[in-house]
């Protein structure tokens, strides 16, 4: 199972962190190891002063694919979640600043944590109209739709599978809008989808 993620695909994200408008998606990559076991709370790593919460869609692949083109993308998955990328940003600027990959600030164990997943067909909403948000300690955080990504889901199933053959179970983090910001100990994480709260956890 790979964990195929977007970077900047919301405008005032990319404009919140000084980064420029992609003109394709930003693709990286987390380990099967960076999902975030259930029931467990997040545990923010020694090796960063400065956690940064990335609420996100995350689209569940349901069968193999290859080169697959923008009409057909949507054959490919029929169930969405909620996710958080969480992204060590100090880590992730040293790295920017010396040229080199992501994977210390963005693939580190428990970095991804993924709510269960609901049947588009029963959330009877279009991929392309989504509400989500994230609330920390009862405040809203970060809210988002779906509708103002920059590469919509099928665009990015056709772009990603251009470079990555997808396979059953695969996710995709779709990208995060604006509002990321640095999380606590003892702070509380919930995630909502279309107005309901759909997962939770706490970080230690």
């Amino acid at each position: 199972m790979k964990i195929i993620c977007i970077g900047r695909n919301y405008a005032k994200h990319a404009e919140e962190l000084n980064n420029p408008i992609p003109q394709e998606p930003v693709v990286f990559l987390k380990p099967d190891t960076a999902i975030l076991l259930k029931k467990h709370p997040f545990f923010i790593p020694e090796h960063s002063n400065e956690v940064h919460h990335e609420i996100e869609v995350v689209v569940k692949i349901n069968r193999l694919g290859k080169h697959i083109e923008p009409r057909f993308a949507h054959k490919y998955y029929d169930e969405i979640g909620l996710g958080i990328d969480f992204t060590a940003r100090d880590v992730q600027a040293k790295c920017k600043e010396k040229g080199l990959p992501w994977e210390k600030a963005k693939a580190f164990d428990g970095s991804a944590a993924v709510s269960r997943f609901f049947k588009l067909s029963d959330l009877n909403k279009p991929i392309t109209d989504i509400d989500f948000h994230l609330d920390i300690n009862g405040n809203t955080v970060q809210k988002g739709n779906t509708r103002n990504m920059l590469f919509p889901v099928d665009e990015l199933i056709a772009h990603v599978s251009k470079y990555f053959t997808l396979k059953t179970g695969d996710l995709i983090f779709t990208g995060t809008p604006a509002g990321v910001g640095k999380v606590e100990r003892e702070d509380l994480l919930e995630l909502y989808l279309e107005g309901e709260r759909i997962f939770y956890f706490n970080v230690k």
